[in-house]
């Protein structure tokens, strides 16, 4: 199993591999050591975040998701210009290849999961448990508890 998660500290992005044999995350950059809570992984299976005190987790692909609407974009730009020129058979083929793409990279892609509260990824976990798919309320929730944490730590430096 591994993570890969934004240090607490500096803010750099670490990946660390075989957490399930270790009970510290170390940051490659500025060397913060996180302990991993001895309950957190229990019978090879993920119970909470190993970076924050979050037991609340969600299965994803772990895909970029950047790429991911890049290729929409380039399926719609090059529908639309076949389109223009009057290609009504290019046109539906190129969605279709997008579309086609998005299937198989859906199907070979493999998931992981995400924290909702750090968005620590974990990656090669045999069996996700009792987590399912995103949940907007979950997320908002933790994005806005954030937003109001970061307002009342900024109110207090003034």
């Amino acid at each position: 199993m591994w993570i890969e998660y934004c240090c607490p500290q500096c803010h750099a992005t670490c990946r660390q591999d075989s957490i399930e044999s270790t009970d510290i995350l170390t940051c490659q950059k500025c060397k913060l050591i996180v302990r991993i809570a001895p309950q957190s992984i229990g019978n090879d299976r993920l119970t909470r975040c190993l970076v924050c005190p979050s037991a609340e987790l969600f299965v994803r692909k772990n895909f970029p998701q950047k790429l991911g609407v890049w290729i929409v974009t380039a399926g719609l730009a090059g529908s639309c210009v076949a389109w223009a020129w009057h290609e009504l058979i290019a046109t539906f083929a190129i969605l279709f290849a997008t579309a086609l793409v998005d299937v198989v990279l859906y199907m070979v892609v493999p998931n992981c999961l995400a924290c909702y509260r750090c968005q620590a990824r974990y990656g090669g976990v045999e069996s996700h448990g009792t987590f399912t798919g995103f949940n907007l309320e979950t997320h908002e929730r933790h994005r806005q508890f954030l937003a109001r944490s970061e307002s009342l730590a900024g109110s207090k430096k003034l």
